[in-house]
């Protein structure tokens, strides 16, 4: 295996250290690992952060790096198999960090419900981003973290790849192997639950919840 699988650490992910270019979309990159594992670096380069942080909100920092690192262990040991004609390998990856985070399913509940105690999100405050901006103020939110605990799993991987993994419906179906009519009948059952929870009219939530 390639010594990138083992750099989980998103302070690590920018460093393009394979000399491959930026311009080369996701299906490219993993096409030249084929015959040149070491391309495939790039991808972790390029998505390594993001994912780090949809795993951190849901399982905390601790369980995100071993999330981080399975997810691109498993995607170097799938790329043969990955179908080139999608340029944009983010559902792909996103699709294998969700499988792996719902084999922590009692870690997620648990990390919610000192969420809903504390009201304190550590993720929120290590990293401060464009997409960390549009979900600070619901994921923060206790009653919000209390909601999210009580969603079975299939309809919270629905919604958080949509609020914070920032895929569109398609891009949701393809991460999960599911028609997009599910997306949407998931989404909008865990839409109704977060805000029976809530107990308000949530205008802020839902902005967030409708950007996919």
């Amino acid at each position: 295996m390639i010594a990138y699988i083992g750099r989980t650490s998103p302070e690590g992910a920018d460093s393009g250290h394979t000399g491959v270019p930026d311009a080369d979309d996701d299906a490219e990159l993993i096409r030249r690992s084929l015959s040149r594992p070491d391309a495939f670096a790039a991808l972790f380069d390029r998505h390594a952060r993001e994912l780090f942080r949809f795993a951190a909100r849901r399982l905390g920092d601790s369980l995100a790096d071993d999330i981080v690192s399975d997810t691109f262990l498993a995607a170097f040991g799938r790329r043969g198999k990955y179908d080139l004609a999608r340029r944009d390998a983010r559902p792909w990856l996103y699709g294998i960090a969700a499988n792996l985070i719902g084999k922590h399913h009692r870690a997620e509940v648990r990390f919610y419900r000192a969420l809903t105690r504390t009201g304190v999100d550590q993720v929120t405050e290590t990293y401060t981003d464009r997409v960390e901006a549009k979900v600070t103020a619901s994921a923060v939110h206790r009653q919000l973290a209390a909601a999210l605990a009580a969603l079975s799993a299939g309809d919270r991987d629905v919604l958080l790849l949509i609020a914070w993994g920032d895929l569109g419906y398609d891009e949701v179906a393809q991460a999960l192997g599911i028609p997009v009519g599910t997306v949407r009948s998931r989404l909008n059952r865990a839409r109704k639950k977060t805000r029976a929870v809530l107990g308000i009219n949530p205008t802020s939530v839902q902005e967030e919840l409708d950007h996919g």
